[in-house]
């Protein structure tokens, strides 16, 4: 007799984890907590699922995901875009955390998305201090923004804080520097990605962080992957305007402003957008088509390991 498939499906708030498992109709609760996860993880692993599937909820479901991770259990954690349209597409439109975790479970029976490895240790550090920098900057951006309608000691009081936030900001480049030297791999690969004009520490260090799959998928998979695709809006006659949506939104802004770059001092980007602008189109989308060709440029190196290398022509 064939082994019957099981697919748990977890909704994580900040203090609970609800747990629903297909086909059993079983639906469980645990703490969101390190004693609560551990039990979490102790159950589960009984069932043996096929898959099991969080959705990212701004970071709750990181510890969860780790611990299960880490026990070698089939762990995917989905854009909670596709998870709502996927409810509305099969008419759940009710929403707890207990109709929620079921909705997951059946996400992954129907649809089963590939498991995707863990992130160690390191990769986790650096996606970390890459989104605290992002903090970071905004807090300085809104404070610098404050700092010409102030006056007397507020003035002085927002001074004080720019110094403070340019040091913190200081200190996590510092530290960024070190976790990429201090591996041989992310040494190779940022050496690699910024010898193409364009290309900085910055950007190096957001795809070293936040898409290992770069050189493992296809062109036209990393492209819908960082949401740099366009996506056709089309029905009988009509023909809508091809948009960009999804996809992973730090990736794309830091690649946004590094084209912005590339399309002064990147011979072959520079060709290419110019071309396109000739061509009647507009900024935004010659710059979208530009930031497309460059990660599959980027892409195509790290598959192959060679370096940066334009032959005008």
């Amino acid at each position: 007799m064939a082994k019957e498939e099981r697919f748990i499906g977890i909704d994580v708030s900040k203090d609970a984890l609800d747990v629903h498992v297909q086909p059993d109709g079983q639906d469980l609760v645990f703490q969101n907590t390190p004693d609560g996860i551990k039990a979490l993880c102790k159950k589960i692993g009984k069932f043996r699922p096929e898959l099991i599937v969080l959705e990212a909820t701004g970071g709750l479901q990181i510890p969860a995901a780790t611990a299960l991770g880490l026990k070698k259990q089939p762990v995917v954690v989905i854009n909670p875009r596709q998870v709502r349209d996927f409810a509305r597409a099969t008419g759940r439109l009710a929403k707890t955390d207990k109709i929620d975790a079921k909705v997951l479970a059946f996400f992954g029976q129907q649809l089963r998305p590939e498991p995707k490895p863990l992130r160690d240790e390191e990769t986790r550090e650096l996606s970390a201090l890459m989104s605290r920098r992002r903090q970071l900057l905004g807090m300085l951006v809104m404070e610098k923004n404050r700092l010409p309608l102030s006056f007397g000691p507020i003035r002085d009081d927002i001074v004080k804080n720019i110094a403070w936030l340019e040091e913190r900001l200081s200190e996590i480049n510092t530290r960024l520097g070190v976790l990429v030297r201090q591996s041989p791999l992310w040494r190779e690969q940022d050496n690699l990605l910024r010898s193409v004009p364009g290309v900085g520490e910055v950007l190096s260090r957001e795809l070293l962080a936040n898409l290992p799959e770069l050189g493992h998928l296809s062109r036209r998979q990393i492209a819908a992957l960082v949401g740099v695709a366009p996506m056709n809006r089309d029905s009988g006659k009509f023909h809508g305007k091809r948009r960009i949506w999804g996809g992973r939104s730090t990736v794309r802004a830091v690649l946004y402003m590094a084209v912005l770059t590339a399309i002064r001092f990147n011979p072959l980007i520079r060709k290419f957008y110019k071309r396109l602008t000739a061509a009647g189109k507009p900024h935004k989308v010659a710059a979208t088509a530009s930031m497309r060709k460059l990660l599959t440029i980027l892409n195509a190196m790290v598959r192959s390991n060679q370096p940066w290398a334009y032959c005008p022509g």
